[in-house]
């Protein structure tokens, strides 16, 4: 299997920037992209259950990898919910896969959003970044005549940056597409 090339990069081009800018002493100090958590939480699933097995088959046609449908944690009766119901579908995405999957968001996915400025810098103190996207037909894998539901997705980026600055070299080398902070 060939290694993705956004890998390959971080090797001969990212890892060497991040060491120069933020003078490590080792190597092991380097940040590095660690995995990367799709979310799809699905509370209107509650009422209809073939939301689950939509989101689930669109989930996988995006990652390449079957995604793993998460349960209520207790019941919450103004949202007629019960313990374990399935209200959403998560994939975890390691190695080449997570590589494969960024760089078809970067180059493909995130340039098809409508009035695309940037996306927003907020990081969660410890370096993990969440992108927050509102329709999933940005990906080209899914097919727009057989939505029945827009439904939206969270992107977590975690890293092994002990904080925001280093993961936010580190996503920006990778390319990913930051408003410019006035």
């Amino acid at each position: 299997m060939d290694t993705a090339s956004l890998k390959k990069e971080y090797v001969e081009r990212i890892a060497p920037a991040l060491k120069e800018k933020f003078q490590y002493s080792s190597p092991m100090q380097i940040p590095v992209l660690k995995k990367i958590v799709i979310n799809q939480g699905l509370g209107s699933a509650v009422a209809d259950k073939k939301i689950i097995d939509v989101a689930a088959a669109e989930l996988m046609a995006i990652t390449g990898q079957k995604p793993v449908v998460t349960l209520s944690r207790k019941d919450i009766a103004n949202f007629k919910l019960r313990k374990k119901m399935p209200i959403g579908v998560m994939v975890t995405l390691r190695r080449e896969r997570m590589y494969e999957f960024l760089e078809r968001l970067i180059r493909v996915a995130l340039p098809r959003i409508r009035d695309f400025k940037g996306i927003n810098s907020k990081f969660d103190g410890k370096g993990n970044y969440t992108l927050g996207i509102d329709e999933q037909i940005i990906f080209p894998e899914i097919n727009i005549d057989s939505i029945t539901k827009i439904m939206g997705m969270n992107i977590t980026f975690v890293t092994s940056a002990s904080t925001d600055e280093e993961g936010y070299a580190l996503l920006k080398e990778f390319g990913l597409p930051f408003k410019t902070k006035e």
